[in-house]
């Protein structure tokens, strides 16, 4: 008896369109992930009861600060991709690093931008790194989620050959005629809703007033939950699998596991620093 499979939906890779205007879904992605994640870091900078006193960001630097991790998002996730996945393709197409149109962003790349973009920013301003990285790093999810939708919707980025048995088990378009899982949706989970979940708790139980919990908390998790979602996701085709079976995910999230550890026992040993009062 033939197992029932799940084909995948036909999903157009454009939005919306407006006459000669089209906005693609991995771009609608982006847009959405940083709005709503400058919404949720307005409404976390304005409790105070989530602060040791009050928050040591104020709402027009976190204005400010947008444009400043956009920016750090979109140069850090490009560079990030040209230099882990497919440099040798980017060194004989070197136009081809600046269309981003045709997708290739790397989380991990995008992660070292926004690192780069709060440090500048937080000297820049005279605030706290570590507080200004815990701001970013509790709303990131937010994005992570969305993107990870979008690439579902565009089928990319599917999962590795599963058991036909499995009742979820899927066929895209571009991945032959092979059940596979539907890592993206896998990924959309653990790296979006569940690390959204852990961090809002901790959030909600004080980890602001332990300036770099929620940084290192986000650091690690994030990259157990990628390695776990790795055992699923096919390897990138230009790169297969690496040493010992491991995948270039895989060994970018290594380091995040020390260094989230490390800012996790950083953060306890410090204690909270005393309150402040409010800056509008």
């Amino acid at each position: 008896m033939p197992y029932l499979l799940i084909d995948f939906p036909s999903f157009s890779p454009i939005a919306i369109e407006i006459g000669p205007f089209a906005i693609r879904w991995y771009a609608l992605g982006y847009i959405c992930g940083i709005t709503f994640g400058w919404f949720y870091a307005r409404t976390l900078i304005k409790n105070d009861r989530l602060w040791a006193g009050s928050s040591p960001i104020s709402l027009p630097q976190i204005d400010d600060f947008i444009l400043w991790v956009t920016l750090g998002i979109i140069v850090g996730g490009r560079t990030g991709y040209v230099l882990f996945y497919n440099l040798p393709f980017f060194i004989e197409h070197p136009a081809a690093i600046f269309r981003l149109w045709e997708g290739g962003m790397s989380f991990h790349g995008g992660f070292l931008g926004c690192v780069v973009a709060v440090m500048w920013f937080a000297r820049k301003n005279g605030i706290s790194i570590l507080s200004l990285g815990d701001i970013t790093c509790g709303v990131a999810p937010i994005g992570i989620f969305l993107v990870r939708l979008t690439n579902f919707i565009n089928g990319e980025l599917w999962g590795r050959a599963a058991d036909p048995s499995l009742p979820w088990a899927m066929v895209f378009p571009t991945g032959g005629n092979v059940p596979r899982h539907p890592s993206q949706l896998y990924e959309a989970g653990m790296e979006g809703l569940l690390l959204f979940a852990v961090l809002a708790v901790m959030i909600r139980l004080g980890a602001l007033k332990r300036p770099g919990l929620i940084l290192g908390s986000f650091i690690l998790i994030y990259g157990l939950t990628r390695i776990i979602g790795e055992h699923f996701r096919e390897p990138d085709v230009q790169l297969g699998y690496l040493w010992g079976g491991l995948t270039m995910g895989m060994l970018l999230s290594i380091p995040m596991l020390i260094v989230g550890l490390i800012l996790i026992v950083l953060a306890v040993r410090r204690g909270a620093p005393k309150p402040i009062e409010a800056v509008r």
